[in-house]
């Protein structure tokens, strides 16, 4: 028998919530079948099998929420039985565990440990797994419920068959506007204040963003940046059938080039000791319909403009469909948050622990400035603000990295090797 454990899906992670199982009480499973989705505190992900058997002993329910490590449920092989005292913390098998569950976990390094939770609610959580369930993320069941869409009558794309997001706004709109009713009503129900639960990503993002400010003596740094080359270039590539290249990808690239110039600012304070990073991984944010995310591009000062246009574009589909991996929501060494589509004309951003720095970029607009030859003219500028660590960078470390940034976005044919 094979103990299923809440696994630990990243460095930060000391908890899971159980969104849904996607097999139902005695189900046989394969060692790497996904079983279940796990809201973590940057993503949803799906829960594999540790191996190969029936699966069965549910000690949670969806919307449970359990400490990294914690049994969830078992599989039994042929002839097996549930331990005696199954879920009290215990029955043999949470000691025999430890030979039995030793490799299911070794991707995340996480140890199984006791189940206070009561056998009682393996009867209860098998009875919400219908045979007929429908498979859709969560995302997809929120926006199916808030269009009135039937998700019974579509097809996913996912992975399995899977019912994304895209999936559903595309059956919304081959529908008629029958949910428009609905939607006023909605709206116009009641004046009175209304609680909102909050969901775990925005939990976790109140909590780590509170952590950063109370943790991290933030320092500021803006600069107005010169974009006019940048659009040009921009516009040269669309006339030429080369496709388009986005200004947060020109971005990117610059602040990749800059952190491999000025490798302190690629690093992470550790107590007694910094860690000076050898990879330059940029985190994106992201934002969701119900939360922010940070999506991770590896070796962002190793690609291409065109490279970080195409990795950049799958990571916020897939951040959108709640498909990002662990590999692609940890590791980054510098962050970057863009709201330039927004329409806004400054604003600084809280630093992304560990990182030791994060780039804040608005809105490009034409501007009425004074040019170096002193003259009266239209350019289009851009504000930059960068976020420091005062413990990792200095002020004029942190000034020194902005401008660096700036020469290689005023400059962007420097960015094209």
């Amino acid at each position: 028998m094979t103990e299923v454990i809440m696994p630990k899906m990243g460095d930060g992670m000391e908890e899971g919530t159980l969104l849904e199982w996607l097999k139902k009480d005695g189900d046989k499973v394969k060692s790497g079948d996904i079983i279940g989705t796990i809201q973590t505190d940057k993503a949803t992900l799906e829960l594999e099998s540790p191996g190969s058997g029936s699966l069965t002993g549910f000690l949670i329910k969806e919307g449970d929420t359990v400490p990294v490590g914690k049994p969830i449920a078992i599989l039994l092989k042929e002839g097996e039985a549930l331990p005696e005292n199954w879920g009290s913390g215990s029955s043999p098998a949470s000691k025999s565990e430890e030979k039995t569950t030793e490799p299911a976990p070794a991707a995340n390094g996480a140890s199984t440990a006791s189940a206070p939770t009561a056998a009682s609610t393996a009867p209860s959580q098998a009875s919400t797994a219908p045979a007929g369930r429908v498979k859709a993320s969560p995302l997809a069941k929120r926006i199916a419920a808030e269009l009135g869409v039937d998700l019974t009558a579509i097809s996913g794309s996912g992975p399995g068959g899977r019912i994304v997001e895209k999936d559903v706004r595309a059956a919304a709109g081959s529908t008629t506007a029958k949910t428009a009713p609905a939607t006023a009503a909605a709206i116009n129900a009641t004046a009175e204040d209304q609680l909102i639960p909050l969901n775990k990503i925005r939990q976790i993002t109140a909590q780590r963003t509170v952590e950063s400010k109370q943790q991290i003596p933030h320092f500021y740094v803006t600069v107005d940046v010169d974009v006019d080359r940048l659009m040009a270039l921009r516009k040269t590539f669309e006339e030429e059938g080369a496709g388009k290249v986005s200004v947060n990808d020109f971005v990117v690239k610059a602040c990749a080039l800059a952190l491999r110039e000025m490798p302190m600012v690629n690093s992470s304070y550790q107590g007694d000791k910094l860690i000076q990073y050898g990879a330059v991984n940029i985190g994106m944010a992201v934002a969701l319909d119900d939360g922010l995310t940070v999506a991770v591009i590896r070796n962002a000062d190793q690609m291409t403009l065109r490279q970080i246009n195409a990795r950049a574009k799958e990571l916020a589909g897939k951040a959108r469909e709640n498909r990002l991996s662990m590999d692609e929501l940890t590791g980054s060494t510098f962050s970057i948050s863009n709201m330039g589509m927004l329409d806004v004309d400054s604003f600084i951003a809280i630093v992304n622990q560990p990182n030791s720095g994060i780039l804040a970029v608005s809105s490009a607009r034409k501007t009425v400035v004074v040019n170096h030859e002193e003259q009266v003219v239209i350019s289009t500028r851009m504000n930059i603000s960068a976020s420091f660590d005062h413990r990792v960078v200095d002020g004029a470390i942190g000034a020194k990295f902005i401008n660096v940034v700036r020469s290689y976005l005023e400059n962007p044919t420097r960015l094209l090797s």
